[in-house]
């Protein structure tokens, strides 16, 4: 192959990492076709190639024309044949390529464009890294784009887009190709789905739970016992301020879980307990023990001393209400009477439980609350009164990450929006410090790492429990095994610690100049020039920067067949019309239907999502 057909231009000057090119007269804007393969001259986010003896830079073109025409000659040169590029690293065929560069290219040393056998070199398929491909580089089509699997799984993720830049898409596509059945078939993805989006789309290769299953998908059982003290408050009583009722409903609940029978495999003596220790006590009993403690009258006669006997019940018309704990059916208590001189006085009971009243409503009130039946009714996961379960945690450990298949996901779209971070947060943890403790293992993290994929991070990493246990994944996650990849449209709304843990970054478009401050600034390259295209980047273009990736580079994502994308694509409000009449059936030009708002009201009342033919089948 000549050298000629690959030149682009020579060096004009060097500052630091940028370089300044002028570029030949000779060189052909447009396509360079060389040995038959395609290849963009001077695309932003195109690679460049300087030999220096034995040794090749290589860089990212970051501007071209008059943007990067020096400042000397910005006057006096008029046909704006530049370039900037930024270096990012060098190698040879025989050593392979690194990150940094060990020398500077000097005036005049020549630019070549990047070829086939050099990405070969730059991507180390030489020497049998795990790479795998997620789709094609935008500037020459024929090139595939690699990344590093073991980067983008071990030192996290982050996929960014606005609405409507292919995010779903190509975070379907990145878990196709790392779920491949052939080359990972040990592969352990946990992805948590607010919207559900993703569980048709994954349906093949994923088990789905689901808080309202529908066919092939199972019920979404979460063990409120299983989450810490700061979890299980936040998402049943909501919060207790007070100090001092705070450490009184500690109190009560280790002394709950020292008192439930424990199977021959808890392994911990009382001793060992605490309030977060993932032991089973029953939430009910709890509920019922403190509505008494802070609600109870007590009849007494003239001048004898309160006793007990009215706590368990009331007596009303000869009946006893007791009340049902299972069921978050308070007892009812005889009203108070305090008449002078009345030898059956009815008085409250001074406890020091009733500054806890509100917080014991809104427990009780959620026990009532069927929606939260997949947290405080969790099937064989629930404990009796006497705190006794049929399960343990590790039949719901096995449960989620045991099955055969590589991905998990927890559709989280019918739990309510009040607990959803601190349920997130608490899922999280629980996985997380199954994997800590059990990291050398053989399901460990260590030995099987676990990737966490969060859709719509944004939603529920404004703080509390999930941004508590993002941070620690992000913090110390990669020496156990656990890791993460952050899905989001908003990352200015998360904690820039969390971001700057990312070592991936695949950047698709966006429009908003705060997001691309907060991406731009993640980026650990200096290639400012190149975030400045977000909002350029066609629908499935992306970005990709950072550790898994040997270059930055920006590539066409490939797009995964119909039936495996996400439901999340935009709603059709108008379709071509031909002189036949339009096409489709959906949007405002077709043919107007019968209205069936009854089947509104079903799927509303339901929380159900029927797919077309359910809902043709509804009707007859």
């Amino acid at each position: 192959m000549s050298r000629q057909a690959t030149e682009l231009g020579t060096v004009a000057d060097v500052n630091g990492s940028s370089v300044t090119v002028r570029m030949h007269q000779s060189t052909a804007s447009g396509l360079s076709f060389v040995q038959g393969q395609a290849y963009r001259v001077g695309q932003i986010g195109g690679f460049v190639r300087i030999p220096l003896g034995y040794v090749d830079l290589y860089g990212v073109v970051s501007s071209v024309g008059a943007s990067a025409v020096p400042d000397r000659l910005s006057t006096t040169d008029e046909d704006n044949r530049w370039m900037v590029i930024q270096l990012v690293g060098d190698g040879s065929a025989r050593e392979g390529f690194q990150r940094g560069i060990s020398q500077h290219p000097t005036v005049g040393d020549v630019v070549h464009l990047v070829t086939e056998n050099d990405l070969r070199i730059v991507y180390g398929q030489s020497r049998g890294a795990a790479h795998v491909r997620i789709g094609n580089l935008s500037g020459s089509d024929s090139i595939p784009a690699l990344v590093d699997i073991n980067r983008v799984v071990s030192r996290h993720s982050l996929v960014v887009g606005t609405t409507g830049s292919g995010k779903s898409t190509t975070v379907a596509s990145l878990l196709a190709t790392l779920s491949h059945e052939t080359a990972f078939p040990s592969a352990r993805i946990v992805l948590v789905d607010i919207h559900g989006e993703y569980s048709r789309a994954l349906l093949d290769r994923a088990e789905v739970f689901s808080v309202s299953p529908t066919a092939g998908q199972r019920k979404l059982e979460i063990p409120y016992w299983a989450l810490s003290f700061e979890e299980l408050c936040a998402a049943t009583f909501g919060s207790v301020d007070d100090a001092k009722s705070r450490a009184m409903m500690v109190d009560k609940v280790v002394q709950m879980k020292k008192s439930a029978p424990h199977s021959a495999s808890f392994f911990l003596s009382d001793d060992q307990i605490t309030a977060d220790t993932p032991a089973p006590f029953s939430i009910h009993k709890l509920w019922m023990d403190l509505h008494v403690e802070a609600y109870a009258t007590h009849a007494v006669r003239s001048g004898e001393v309160q006793s007990d006997a009215n706590l368990a019940y009331a007596e009303a018309g000869g009946r006893k209400l007791t009340g049902n704990c299972m069921a978050g059916i308070a007892p009812v208590f005889r009203p108070v009477k305090d008449v002078k001189d009345d030898p059956d006085k009815v008085r409250h009971r001074q406890s020091a439980y009733a500054g806890l009243a509100k917080s014991i409503d809104a427990l009780g009130s959620r026990i009532r609350d069927t929606r939260m039946d997949f947290l405080l009714r969790p099937g064989r996961y629930m404990p009796n009164e006497s705190g006794k379960t049929e399960a343990d945690l590790d039949e719901l450990l096995e449960s989620w990450l045991g099955h055969s298949k590589p991905i998990t996901v927890l559709d989280l779209s019918g739990v309510p929006s009040s607990i959803q971070s601190e349920l997130v947060g608490g899922l999280l943890r629980l996985v997380y410090d199954a994997m800590f403790w059990a990291r050398n293992q053989p399901e460990g993290g260590r030995e099987r790492p676990i990737l966490f994929v969060l859709e719509e991070a944004h939603a529920y990493l404004g703080g509390g429990s999930a941004t508590a246990a993002v941070k620690r994944i992000a913090k110390e996650g990669r020496k156990y095994g656990v890791s993460m990849m952050l899905v989001t449209q908003r990352p200015s709304e998360i904690d820039s610690t969390v971001i700057s843990q990312c070592g991936t970054i695949f950047a698709l478009r966006l429009t908003n100049s705060t997001d691309r401050s907060a991406v731009s600034s993640a980026a650990s390259d200096n290639l400012k020039e190149l975030m400045g295209m977000l909002p350029v980047l066609r629908t499935g273009e992306a970005i990709v920067v950072g550790e898994a990736v040997n270059l930055p580079m920006r590539a066409m994502i490939s797009q995964p067949p119909l039936k495996h994308r996400p439901d999340s694509s935009d709603p059709v409000v108008a379709v071509e019309v031909l002189d036949e009449g339009p096409l489709g059936n959906s949007g405002w030009n077709r043919e107007r239907v019968p209205n069936r708002y009854d089947l509104v009201l079903r799927a509303w009342r339901n929380q159900e999502v029927l797919l077309p033919h359910e809902v043709l089948s509804s009707k007859e």
